[in-house]
């Protein structure tokens, strides 16, 4: 019970560090997070990109083929 009261009451103090960051700190993060962001979207644009073309495809192949059989008749 003393380890968790100790605990807590050293992680509820709060520090102050007053360091400096810097621009290519936070340009570094803003860079990671849209590359994060860019590559859930990019994979989830490459898994379904593909099925849907060649359904595209199919569907228009099938027109295609009904068409000519209409002609012909």
């Amino acid at each position: 019970m003393n380890r968790v009261i100790l605990i807590l009451s050293t992680l509820s103090v709060s520090i102050n560090s007053y360091a400096y960051i810097g621009p290519g700190m936070s340009g570094g993060v803003i860079a990671a997070v849209v590359g994060f962001i860019a590559a859930v979207f990019l994979g989830l644009w490459a898994i379904l990109y593909f099925p849907i073309k060649r359904a595209i495809r199919r569907r228009k192949n099938k027109n295609i083929k009904s068409q000519n059989k209409i002609d012909d008749s």
